[in-house]
């Protein structure tokens, strides 16, 4: 998927010089780009290679469907389970991110103590794993708020690492509803980055907002991404 999230914070792409030092910020879901005037800027999407992009044809393969006992925790919370999940800015104004726009694509785990698990499409080093609770509002309706914490890199024109300075924390709040056969869930979601004195700093200064869908995954599912 060459589109595996948008990566987040301002509409333009930071054109960088050979002697240029720029900071990225990430969480999950989150890539930002901080400009010489101090703003911090969105990156653009990354792109998938040609060897991943070849995994795609993976899941063409036939698999061998393995029979399995029903899980009780899954008829007591019936949105329990592994989701792929992708979230995409709608609804943001002309300031804000255009829609359409990937924000993330994930691998999202509800549990049925209420618990949610994040493994965002952000590189490891970034921190693309982050944590949520969830409650019911409803039938078939639930609600997340989620915690996420960014961290900025200092990368020079070579693309090497030079240190780690902290962001500030990031705040994803979704209302989704799962369908009625359990197998997906649809809703929308709002995300917002702090600095640490928790001035929102994405564009406009708003938080940025957008649709989410998720797909279950199954003992059977093929790798998909």
């Amino acid at each position: 998927m060459n589109t595996r999230f948008y990566a987040s914070v301002a509409m333009a792409v930071i054109g960088l010089s050979s002697i240029a030092v720029t900071h990225q910020a990430d969480a999950c879901g989150l890539n930002l780009v901080k400009s010489t005037n101090g703003q911090w800027k969105i990156a653009p999407p990354v792109k998938v290679s040609a060897s991943a992009a070849s995994m795609r044809f993976l899941t063409a393969i036939p698999q061998s469907r393995t029979r399995t006992i029903p899980n009780p925790l899954q008829f007591l919370e019936p949105v329990a389970g592994l989701y792929e999940v992708t979230l995409t800015a709608e609804g943001n104004g002309p300031t804000g991110l255009p829609d359409g726009a990937p924000v993330d694509h994930a691998y999202v785990s509800w549990l049925a103590d209420g618990n949610e698990i994040m493994n965002s499409g952000r590189p490891a080093g970034d921190g693309d794993v982050c944590t949520g609770v969830w409650a019911q509002a409803g039938a078939r309706t639930y609600m997340v708020n989620h915690f996420m914490l960014a961290w900025a890199q200092s990368v020079d024109a070579n693309g090497v690492d030079i240190d780690n300075t902290f962001v500030g924390p990031a705040h994803l709040q979704e209302t989704i509803t799962l369908s009625k056969d359990g197998s997906s869930y649809t809703g929308t979601f709002v995300l917002t980055q702090y600095d640490p004195n928790y001035n929102i700093i994405l564009p406009g200064g708003i938080p940025i907002k957008g649709t989410v869908s998720g797909t279950r995954k199954t003992i059977n599912s093929p790798v998909t991404y």
